[in-house]
């Protein structure tokens, strides 16, 4: 990566009982996901980032300008940057507007590259203006906290979270927009969740921390299929592919999704053909055959390669890397199963999905 492209960020952070040291090298557009259980550093890591906090010999510069290094410490308020946290934060005695005109106020008219208007139509708030923050409902409130952030037109926006004090409905409502954010705005984004959807759903790149440390880092769909991390996601183990919307089935209200690898058959969510999105297919929803088979209810049949596979968190269970044309896949199975299927790295298979989600 260039030194005048991306983000260099170099931090070491000692506390009592816990410590921050990471080194990374980040794309400079898109969406970075920090991802990683609660208390293994990801917020540490974005208030570094921010200046909120001070790590003496720390590196950190973005898309070419150093905002930190051994003879420069920016503070925060002189950082290019916009922060979402988990709670919007508004001042309660001023109405959207003003809380919008007071963001935008930290920004000389020379350097504004994001205009009012724009936060406001690309958020949908317009309608909300003239209401103080109090008659606003949950995601009414974040999304007015993120059009704020915008507002400062920063060269990187920092979200902390930002769903997660919303309910499953609210989520819902406010994912679109944030998709919004990642198709229209070129800013790069440095997004800390622990939720898996919300990464499947909005990440090009993840971060995957832990005990302070960045175990893996590296394009979402690649880092996902990685059988070495030392932390599972269980249940939520599996893979996200870009597809596009290859035909549509009206008799039976299905859609081909076209991937890397094959073609996919899921619900019809009414996207044009042409359309790109994402899919994803969790480990527990492949299976493997030897042969393709017939008489079953399973749509998706595609031929695969074993890559590899691990001994899963069960001591039953072990998951299976796979290649299906230039796409990985896993699959979770049982030893017995894997044993009967004599499976090892370049053995011919044929993997059977029983559901795909279209997420995006």
């Amino acid at each position: 990566m260039s030194p005048d492209t991306g983000i260099r960020a170099r931090f070491k952070l000692d506390y009592s009982g816990f410590s921050l040291d990471v080194d990374l090298d980040l794309p400079g557009r898109g969406v970075t996901a920090l991802f990683g259980h609660s208390g293994s550093g990801k917020t540490t890591l974005l208030r570094a980032v921010a200046g909120l906090e001070h790590a003496p010999g720390g590196t950190l510069s973005v898309n070419g300008d150093v905002w930190q290094d051994a003879a420069t410490f920016r503070p925060t308020h002189q950082r290019p940057l916009g922060y979402v946290f988990q709670e919007a934060s508004l001042f309660p005695h001023l109405d959207v507007r003003a809380n919008l005109e007071f963001g935008q106020k930290r920004v000389p008219q020379a350097q504004r590259r994001v205009s009012l208007d724009q936060a406001v139509a690309m958020l949908d708030i317009g309608h909300l203006l003239g209401r103080k923050p109090a008659r606003l409902s949950g995601g009414e409130r974040q999304r007015v906290g993120i059009a704020r952030a915008l507002a400062t037109s920063p060269r990187l926006l920092l979200m902390d979270e930002p769903l997660a004090a919303l309910d499953f409905a609210l989520k819902r409502e406010i994912l679109p927009y944030l998709e919004r954010l990642h198709d229209e705005l070129d800013i790069p984004v440095l997004y800390v969740s622990h939720a898996p959807d919300e990464v499947a759903r909005l990440a090009d790149h993840i971060v995957v921390m832990e005990g302070g440390r960045a175990v893996a880092a590296g394009p979402l769909t690649d880092t996902l299929a990685r059988l070495d991390l030392p932390i599972r996601l269980g249940e939520d183990a599996g893979v996200v592919l870009d597809a596009v919307v290859a035909a549509r089935d009206e008799e039976w209200h299905l859609a081909h999704m076209e991937f890397a690898g094959g073609r996919l058959w899921v619900r019809d969510h009414g996207l044009p053909v042409g359309h790109r999105a994402r899919v994803r297919i969790l480990a527990r929803d492949v299976s493997l055959a030897r042969a393709p088979t017939t008489g079953t209810s399973i749509l998706n049949t595609l031929p695969a390669v074993v890559v590899d596979s691990v001994d899963d968190a069960h001591p039953a269970l072990t998951l299976v890397k796979l290649r299906v044309g230039e796409s990985p896949l896993l699959a979770r199975l049982t030893r017995r199963s894997a044993h009967a299927l004599e499976l090892a790295p370049g053995r011919m298979v044929y993997v059977q999905i029983k559901a795909v989600a279209l997420i995006g």
